[in-house]
């Protein structure tokens, strides 16, 4: 059935919204902000906004903010623009509209931390009741304005004599609930005090109602805006700041200025490696105003190594006003700031070899996770990068020089498998099984064209094991025949060699690709005749067989190709087949551990056979 049109029959009414107050603040505390700790912050924000437009009409004045808590109230004093009675009835009662908006201040808003109009409403997390004295710096000899706010959405207004506040500026007065205590006893409050508005411009002071004199919240101007008689002073007192503030020594700090936009601060260096791809977060403030301990977005996920404190003019907080909004000019400053970070980092490698050397014990992983992407830090730090290689962990500049041609494995197990016997050969090869390690070898003749780098493959190794002369071969022949049957279940071929050391017995060589391939193919064959066979069919290549080496240099090889009796012989080629299946270190099939514990059984029964 159509619609009807009833515009003809009856006029549209406009309405307005009823707003549940109690409704809204419980969204506000459960989904924007964090904890109910940020009404502090909200008041003093408002506070420092108010100063701002107060010095925007007088330049000159000492103005600040008086904290106040005792216990049963809550009150912040600012010595700001104020407000008249239209602007209460205009801000102060409509949710959502922020005071920023008056008299032409919109222009300026660049110069506000608030954006958003609704900070005063996170009062209600910690209280029923909020009364507003206020007097406006606009108008000479301005009646005061009270204005009281209930959690219920009501609220009164009233005119008071100028005696009623003899200054322009704003009071806000809480009375906290019974359950605010953890957020509104008077320790709290300076704690919280301290923790949001250290950086604070302008001069904020804390009375607990003893009577004694207000203690200075923000006593000192930023530590990067301090002189100090010596560079060398002024890198301690950063590093002292860095380790009061995140709790370790930094391994080195990093100044941070960046006029554009009105950011300064300074990037700890992390004494100690993180996990890959950790990412911390930083301190960021908004024009001194805390803004978030847990800011991910001001630097690049590579840069795990550090962790920030940074005040900026011109970043954009969202409306919890708890984390950065994500536009171009945050983009801008990511960009701006890895910058500074490969700047530190082109500085260590150029003049101090010591701090580069620690940075890199701590943190080649982040390095080279930048060089992937970063020519210019491949250039500069890929000869430093240390590897783990057949020579032991070294650089690569050191490896280089010793092994024009540099072999890299495709995974950590086929190094654990080849390494022994790769560095007995003379072969030069790294581990590329690490992450990024692969990638960053092969690209090591772009730094030393001289060096040349290959994969290493079974085939590589294999031609660098000597053969057996051909008696040898030729007696061994029925032994290794009986072991190639019993491997058979494992598509492994058997062959004798010569290599060094003589210490190990065998050589498993088999890649995770052709295991994976015989895994596919035997797949296929179970799965014969049905669709998922038919697919596993069409996947199917030549299944490559491992490899199974015996050293002839070995007494026990040599022991056991002259054994005549099958079954001896076939349980000598299965524990043999453990065994490098274990020195290889690669996870173990069922089948696998199910022959190396049959194989040692067998062994152990034969020899207590023997003996009796």
């Amino acid at each position: 059935m159509p619609l009807r049109d009833t515009s003809a029959h009856q006029a549209a009414t406009d309405r307005t919204f009823q707003v549940d107050l109690r409704g809204l603040v419980d969204l506000l505390s459960h989904h924007l902000y964090s904890s109910p700790r940020v009404y502090l912050r909200e008041l003093l924000q408002n506070a420092v906004d108010a100063l701002t437009a107060r010095h925007a009409i007088e330049s000159h004045g000492a103005f600040g903010i008086r904290l106040y808590a005792d216990g049963s109230v809550v009150r912040v004093e600012d010595d700001g623009v104020g407000l008249t009675e239209a602007d209460v009835h205009t801000f102060l009662a409509t949710i959502g509209r922020s005071s920023k908006r008056a008299d032409g201040i919109a222009e300026q808003r660049a110069d506000f931390i608030g954006q958003f109009g609704i900070g005063l409403l996170s009062c209600f997390l910690v209280a029923d009741e909020i009364h507003v004295l206020s007097r406006s710096a606009r108008t000479p000899g301005a009646p005061a304005v009270e204005w009281r706010g209930r959690g219920d959405g009501s609220y009164t207004v009233r005119t008071l004599p100028a005696s009623a506040r003899p200054r322009p500026g704003t009071t806000v007065t809480l009375t906290p609930r019974a359950d605010a205590g953890e957020w509104t006893r008077p320790a709290q409050v300076h704690a919280l005090a301290r923790h949001f508005g250290s950086l604070l411009r302008h001069p904020v002071t804390f009375d607990d109602g003893t009577g004694g004199p207000g203690a200075p919240v923000n006593p000192e101007p930023a530590p990067w805006a301090r002189t100090h008689p010596t560079p060398g002073a002024r890198s301690r007192a950063l590093a002292a700041y860095g380790a009061d503030v995140f709790g370790f020594t930094p391994l080195d700090t990093i100044e941070l200025d960046l006029p554009a936009v009105g950011l300064k601060g300074i990037a700890c260096v992390l004494p100690e490696a993180v996990p890959a791809g950790r990412r911390h977060g930083h301190r960021v403030h908004v024009k001194g105003m805390l803004l978030s301990e847990q800011a991910e977005e001001i630097l690049p996920e590579w840069a795990f190594f550090v962790r920030c404190v940074v005040d900026a003019e011109s970043l954009r907080p969202t409306a919890s006003r708890e984390s950065l909004y994500e536009d171009d000019t945050l983009a801008a400053v990511r960009d701006a700031l890895a910058e500074r970070l490969r700047a530190w980092i082109a500085r260590a490698a150029a003049s101090d070899p010591d701090l580069l050397h620690r940075f890199l014990q701590a943190h080649h992983l982040a390095v080279k996770s930048l060089a992937v992407h970063d020519d210019e830090i491949l250039r500069m730090l890929l000869p430093w990068l240390p590897f783990e290689t057949t020579d032991g962990h070294c650089t690569l500049d050191e490896f280089a020089r010793t092994h024009r041609t540099v072999l890299v494995t495709s995974s950590v197990e086929e190094f654990r498998q080849v390494a022994a016997i790769a560095s007995a050969a003379g072969l030069g090869v790294v581990n590329g099984g690490y992450t990024y390690d692969r990638e960053l070898v092969h690209r090591l003749p772009e730094i030393r064209p001289e060096a040349t780098v290959a994969d290493l493959d079974p085939a590589t190794l294999t031609a660098h094991l000597d053969p057996v002369d051909r008696e040898t071969e030729l007696a061994a022949a029925a032994y290794l025949a009986r072991a190639r049957d019993a491997l058979a279940v494992f598509d492994c071929d058997v062959a004798l060699r010569t290599f060094q050391p003589a210490s190990a017995p065998a050589l498993l060589v088999d890649s995770r690709e052709a295991r994976h391939e015989r895994t596919r193919s035997q797949l296929a064959r179970e799965q014969e005749g049905g669709l998922w066979g038919d697919i596993l069919g069409a996947l199917r290549q030549e299944a490559p067989r491992a490899q199974l080496i015996l050293n002839q240099l070995n007494p026990l090889v040599r022991t056991a190709v002259t054994i005549d009796e099958p079954e001896l012989a076939r349980t000598s080629a299965e524990a043999l087949y453990g065994q490098a299946a274990m020195l290889s270190r690669r996870p173990l099939r069922p089948a696998e551990s199910s022959l190396i514990n049959r194989s040692f059984l067998d062994l152990l029964a034969h020899a207590l056979r023997k003996d009796s």
